[in-house]
């Protein structure tokens, strides 16, 4: 047999791809490990022992090497060939985990996706879905940004999201983005379980403002919303007011002090002493109705969102219809069992 030099045999990588290595001679090459035998080899392979037998001799002079000695029982791989046997059957098995992964990511089972939220959607819709996505498609990766709708516009823009759900900033350009409306969000004053408000059985929101505040930022919907309610009646703007975008500082600050906040009601029913998280604050009984303007899912108008995107936006969906009161300018109705 020709036997190639060490330096040709070593000279590079996929020296044997370069020489003509093909997947048929390494899926035969497999077989007979298993087999032991050419013909049982080939049967399974659908080809004839002759051909079967070709591919081991051209399969040889590729590697360089003898890889299997006939005996009278079939034949039995030589040291190379049961290296070479090894190492084809890990390239086929990692070629089928290939093929079994891309269809995942075609079907939308597996991949990346990366949404952004406001506290309150984050709390009624988010968390829901990503229940489901662990359960259901585990191979899918999530990434949450929950954030002001001003920092969440420039993260779908600067890529750094697939898609938010919360406002359009008043100074961007409707026409580069698609909204679906999903409704308002509804507001309510929290504070520590022992405040002094938290006895009565219904309070103004005047009432609150002989208290410290802890606000989002100047401009944010849900801060422009309070001070439009309490200037339109009447009232004067909260005098002593830090100001955080952090949902966790704020609740230190009323749990620690006779601060009050006002949150989206989704936030206030899972934090506050007979939610789901049972934490030291309540729900204070103001008699007014505050809402927050209308919030959206919102995505860049170019955007071509890959099949994992388009799961978990279908999996929205079907929340949002499953809960059409909470929903209300969706559209939706809710699915018939």
């Amino acid at each position: 047999m020709d036997m190639t030099s060490d330096g040709e045999r070593y000279s590079g990588q996929d020296e044997f791809i370069r020489r003509g290595l093909r997947f048929s001679q390494m899926r035969l090459i497999a077989l007979l490990d298993r087999k032991g035998q050419i013909s049982s080899a080939a049967a399974q392979l659908g080809m004839t022992q002759s051909a079967a037998s070709r591919l081991l001799s051209e399969l040889e002079h590729t590697v360089g090497a003898k890889l299997y000695e006939r005996h009278g029982r079939g034949v039995e791989l030589t040291e190379a060939g049961q290296a070479m046997a090894e190492q084809a059957l890990v390239i086929l098995n990692q070629l089928d985990y290939a093929h079994r992964e891309i269809a995942q990511i075609v079907e939308g089972a597996r991949g990346l996706v990366r949404m952004g939220a406001v506290t309150g959607p984050s709390l009624q819709l988010i968390m829901p879905v990503i229940r489901q996505l662990r359960r259901d498609f585990p191979e899918i990766e999530v990434s949450v940004q929950v954030d002001t709708s001003d920092k969440l516009a420039e993260a779908l823009f600067s890529h750094d999201v697939d898609f938010y759900i919360g406002r359009l900033p008043e100074d961007m350009d409707a026409k580069s983005v698609t909204m679906r409306p999903l409704g308002v969000e509804p507001v309510t004053m929290i504070a520590g379980v022992h405040h002094p408000l938290a006895g009565r059985e219904s309070i103004s929101i005047g009432e609150c403002l002989d208290y410290d505040w802890v606000m989002q930022p100047v401009g944010t919907p849900l801060r422009r919303s309070v001070e439009a309610h309490l200037m339109a009646n009447g009232f004067q703007l909260p005098r002593h007011v830090l100001v955080t975008t952090s949902p966790l500082l704020s609740l230190a600050m009323i749990a620690e002090t006779d601060a009050v906040t006002p949150v989206a009601r989704p936030v206030a029913d899972f934090f506050h002493a007979g939610g789901k998280l049972g934490a030291a604050i309540c729900q204070l009984p103001v008699r007014e109705a505050i809402d927050v303007s209308a919030y959206s899912i919102i995505q860049r108008v170019s955007a071509l969102q890959p099949p994992p995107v388009k799961r978990v936006l279908a999996l929205i969906e079907r929340e949002i219809a499953l809960h059409p009161d909470q929903f209300p300018e969706s559209g939706a109705r809710r699915p018939q069992n």
